[in-house]
């Protein structure tokens, strides 16, 4: 009972805002602990610790003094109300600024990224739609560039026309190819009554070598003009095709960015607070972006059309006189014109049979 009251006495520790001990009280709290402490066990040999804010306990423990015999007591001192409540506000509101720690480098999940993909273009063609319909219907209005645009019509029209004369040209070459395989065989059957036919021997040897002259002149012109075909088809279904598609392209980029243009101006017609302001500068991100893709496209198509009508002029203009030369040769009979004609154009004549594989590939 006589130990009881110097803890007592020491069980209310004024305490300052930061935890720390008063200095004025600092002497009278050292006289108490020191009668509160065993005999033999001086103040030198106390060990004070600090359990922190967090902690659900805080006071000073006294232990042994290394190397000393005497028993392990210990005297805990406990703050008072006050001090305990202003340090459970200190530490509460440490706790409030420390947050969940967030990895920069988290690991994404694949299904998340293609079901935001398909969001994405579900809203890209939802709205190109739109606006295709609001055209059709003339209710939407469209970015038009005069120039390029008629460039594109006549484009298209040429390819048209230019179809049409492959499909013709075609046709004069199958219908040439039946009259020099009649011909041949014409010939050949001339040779073989001049052979058994003496009284007609000169006859028929006559006309025999005047068809197969024919057929020798028919197949260089059938030469010419299946090259004439081929070059008009590699500038028709390749090169004119290959510039449609990027004026395809074009459109596609151009009916996007009106649809996006559509969009950003109904938003800014519309009511400006905190709500509309993020979506207001987003469409204003989205426009701008696929207003540089348009005008991309738009200077790839000008310089593809560019490109396309100075090839297509010198084709044409070697193809068409190629055609022209070897048309009025064949049917004026001059044969050296005709075969100057494929020297000019260095065009080389297959031999019947030359395609068929000899009987040591056939192994």
């Amino acid at each position: 009972m006589a130990q009881e009251s110097p803890k007592n006495s020491a069980a209310e520790i004024p305490v300052t805002s930061n935890g720390q001990l008063e200095d004025s009280h600092e002497h009278s709290f050292n006289r108490d602990l020191k009668r509160s402490l065993p005999v033999g066990l001086g103040l030198s040999e106390t060990k004070i610790t600090s359990h922190g804010f967090d902690s659900t306990k805080e006071g000073v423990e006294a232990g042994p003094f290394p190397g000393s015999s005497a028993s392990p007591k210990s005297s805990v001192v406990s703050p008072s109300s006050t001090a305990a409540s202003r340090l459970a506000g200190q530490g509460g509101r440490t706790q409030q600024k420390s947050g969940p720690v967030v990895l920069a480098d988290e690991v994404k999940n694949p299904a998340m990224e293609k079901l935001e993909l398909v969001r994405k273009w579900s809203l890209n063609t939802y709205k190109c739609t739109r606006q295709i319909i609001s055209e059709k219907l003339g209710r939407g209005s469209r970015t038009v560039d005069l120039e390029l645009e008629a460039q594109i019509d006549i484009l298209r029209d040429n390819k048209k026309k230019y179809e049409n004369i492959l499909r013709l040209a075609q046709t004069l070459s199958n219908q040439l190819f039946q009259m020099v395989h009649t011909q041949r065989q014409l010939g050949d059957a001339f040779a073989d009554l001049s052979l058994k036919s003496l009284e007609l021997h000169e006859e028929f040897g006559y006309n025999a070598d005047t068809q197969k002259l024919l057929a020798k002149n028919g197949e260089t012109l059938l030469g010419a003009i299946n090259f004439f075909i081929a070059s008009v088809n590699t500038l028709v279904n390749k090169t004119i095709e290959d510039t449609l598609l990027t004026v395809k392209q074009y459109e596609s980029a151009r009916i996007e960015y009106d649809a996006y243009r559509t969009d950003l101006e109904e938003l800014n017609l519309g009511p400006r607070d905190a709500n509309t302001l993020p979506k207001i500068e987003q469409s204003q991100q989205l426009f701008q972006v696929h207003k540089e893709k348009y005008d991309k496209m738009r200077n790839d198509v000008s310089i593809k059309l560019k490109f396309l009508e100075e090839n297509k002029v010198k084709v044409l203009h070697n193809q068409l006189v190629l055609f022209h030369n070897a048309i009025a040769a064949y049917f004026a009979g001059n044969q050296k014109q005709l075969e100057q004609t494929l020297k000019q154009f260095h065009i080389k004549l297959k031999t019947p049979g030359a395609d068929a594989p000899s009987w040591l590939e056939e192994q």
